[in-house]
């Protein structure tokens, strides 16, 4: 073992380390359910902001879309990060507020399903029910994508096996959730968007400068991408740069499509329940737009330059092509002796294999942590997300109505160990993308929860059949389209987008043809008069 590899590892294993010390120190401040899934309303607009927009991120933010624009995604990268800046500036704006407001008006919710059951007074439980069977499905599939970049993570820098990298992963992620609820969650998120936010910064600066400026730099990028189309670096690369060559109206607007996923998210949206007050939305919001417009500049800047970075150090990604003697990228740059492929599926890497060269190990440990954050950040709020609806909406809900807060906290943490379990079952494929994993998992949520928090929030004439309705016929809108895809034609556009407006159109349509609960209603007008 090198002196290298011992420095990245002190460095990860201090961080891990401090992740969980977080967790054992918050578990003794969970004193009830409301405690464990929502830090008792009590966070600030910092921790708040930055905890939502890391848990949103994740490992596609440095793996899956530098990856894509490696491999010259960068019109798909590009309407992709804009439709996700829109919808995030939108969910802070008009969902933000009302929906705190709107989950204490009606039974003091705590969960997304509760909050939908109340908010429609849906005696049935019926609305509960699928609400967590979508939430406890697409979750899991989240989840797997986050174990996923850990294992792709510790593979690329130690060369560790695929199954060790996902029980590493498994195990840290696991235990400060498990012990640290809700507030450890927010404040190791926190931390990591913190992570997240200089190691792209600091990077991006780094490697503009490397290839000699902002000019020689596009050069150099262009040059390669010429190279990859003429079929220099392999086929394999060459038919996907040429596939993302060309980008239709239909598939830019399936990107931008991506904004509508922020009305949905339970694990994002219950940060909006969980502010310490509506007079610091507007910090939150201003503090999470910033965040995510300077982060989404990294990850281009990361993706596209780090072809030529790569290159110039003697690294190909996404091809098993080993060249010997070749040109230079650069003009009058020479020859480069070799330039080694790493292998197919090795471009969401980009991010990790730069670090590596670009500093010191030690130092380049603590920023590749950057990838583990962002894994853990979002892979933990949807343990989280996805055990509070068990254990506060089903087992609570409806099995035993009498259960003590310390008995729910059980249950939601035995559903936080089975989740995962299933999540890493999901994960062992070494091949599994991580950008198409979340893409589905997105889909799922923005398709089903999106319009009802909307109509829930703006619409009084919404009522529960409507709800339900709108909900299931969401879900299976995403699914089926997500596996009609390969017939091409319409079903090319984005699940989420005809998922969104089937779920949408649905539920006004059964609400407009069932009866209004006269007492929601006039809940639903003290809900509008309540002062921030």
């Amino acid at each position: 073992m090198t002196a290298s590899t011992i420095a990245m590892i002190i460095a990860f294993a201090l961080y891990l380390g401090l992740m969980v010390f977080v967790g054992v120190r918050n578990a003794k401040r969970n004193n009830s359910a409301s405690d464990f899934f929502l830090g008792g309303r009590k966070l600030g607009p910092w921790v708040t902001a930055l905890s939502a927009e890391a848990s949103d991120s994740s490992a596609w933010l440095l793996m899956g879309l530098p990856g894509l624009c490696y491999l010259g995604g960068f019109k798909e990268t590009f309407w992709t990060a804009l439709g996700l800046i829109v919808g995030t500036y939108l969910a802070w704006l008009f969902i933000a507020k009302n929906l705190r407001k709107c989950s204490i008006t009606f039974g003091d919710s705590i969960t997304v399903p509760e909050f939908l059951s109340n908010r429609f007074n849906d005696k049935s439980h019926l609305l509960a029910i699928v609400s967590v069977f979508f939430i406890v499905v697409f979750f899991t599939i989240y989840t797997a994508s986050g174990f996923v970049a850990c294992a792709k993570l510790f593979r690329s820098v130690f060369g560790l096996e695929w199954g060790w990298g996902l029980a590493i992963g498994f195990i840290i992620i696991l235990s400060y959730t498990i012990l640290g609820g809700y507030r450890a969650v927010c404040t190791t998120d926190f931390m990591q968007g913190t992570l997240i936010f200089v190691a792209f910064v600091v990077s991006a600066v780094i490697v503009v400068l490397k290839l000699g400026g902002v000019n020689d730099a596009i050069g150099q990028v262009q040059n390669f991408s010429q190279r990859a189309l003429s079929g220099e670096f392999g086929k394999a690369m060459m038919d996907t740069f040429k596939a993302n060559q060309s980008y239709s109206v239909m598939n830019a607007v399936s990107a931008f499509a991506w904004c509508l996923g922020y009305f949905g998210m339970p694990h994002i949206i219950v940060r909006f329940m969980g502010i310490r007050s509506n007079k610091e939305v507007k910090v939150a919001r201003r503090v999470g737009i910033i965040w995510m417009i300077i982060a989404y500049i990294g990850t281009f800047i990361i993706g596209t330059l780090g072809t030529a970075y790569l290159f110039k150090n003697g690294i190909l990604l996404g091809t098993e092509t080993v060249l010997e003697g070749t040109e230079s990228l650069a003009q009058n740059g020479g020859l480069i002796s070799l330039v080694k492929g790493l292998g197919n599926g090795t471009q969401e890497a980009v991010f990790s294999e730069s670090m590596k060269l670009m500093y010191p190990a030690f130092l380049a440990g603590v920023f590749l942590c950057a990838i583990l954050a962002a894994s853990m950040s979002t892979a933990d709020s949807q343990l989280l997300s996805a055990s509070s609806a068990i254990g506060q909406d089903i087992f609570k809900g409806i099995i035993n109505k009498k259960a003590s807060d310390k008995t729910v906290l059980l249950v939601s943490r035995i559903s936080v160990l089975v989740i995962a379990i299933v999540g890493l079952l999901l994960a062992t494929n070494p091949d599994s993308s991580i950008f198409n994993l979340v893409s589905f998992a997105w889909s799922g949520f923005g398709g089903t929860f999106g319009p009802l928090i909307i109509l829930a929030l703006y619409w009084k004439r919404t009522t529960a059949p409507g709800a339900i309705a709108g909900l299931i016929s969401g879900g299976i809108t995403v699914v089926a389209w997500h596996f009609l895809k390969d017939r091409g034609g319409i079903f090319e556009i984005y699940e989420i987008l005809p998922a969104f407006i089937v779920c949408l159109l649905v539920t006004v349509i059964v609400s407009l043809c069932t009866k209004q609960d006269s007492e929601i209603a006039a809940k639903f007008d003290k809900y509008k008069t309540m002062e921030d």
